[in-house]
């Protein structure tokens, strides 16, 4: 799908929320998970109970999860925005469905020596 006209790109706070919303739902579900399965092999561990242990489990994890997810995300995505990459990609020679820099000069040079309509 292509860029809408005038769409802007997301601020790093909101890369920033992103992040970290995905990061907690997966570390929840991974806590549910792991947490599960340690209560099921091993008890749910001194008089707490099965529920306080599980989300003892899913916040440790969330918490985690959303931490490094959230800085992750803000690293990762710092840079060059998509249509800047995009122009550097073109300008290189380098981009998908273009051939390399030699074949692109090949190309150039072929269209060149065509005649012209």
């Amino acid at each position: 799908m292509p860029a809408q006209p005038g769409a802007q790109e997301p601020s790093v706070f909101q890369k920033l929320r992103m992040g970290m919303l995905t990061g907690g739902l997966v570390g929840l579900t991974i806590g549910f998970i792991f947490g599960n399965f340690a209560i099921i092999s091993g008890g749910a561990g001194r008089g707490k109970g099965y529920f306080p242990t599980l989300s003892t489990y899913m916040l440790s994890s969330g918490a985690t999860f959303a931490f490094f997810m959230s800085i992750g995300t803000v690293i990762r995505t710092d840079g060059l925005t998509m249509q800047e990459w995009a122009a550097q990609q073109v300008r290189e020679g380098r981009a998908i469905g273009m051939p390399g820099v030699v074949g692109a000069q090949a190309v150039r040079e072929r269209m060149e020596r065509r005649e012209k309509p």
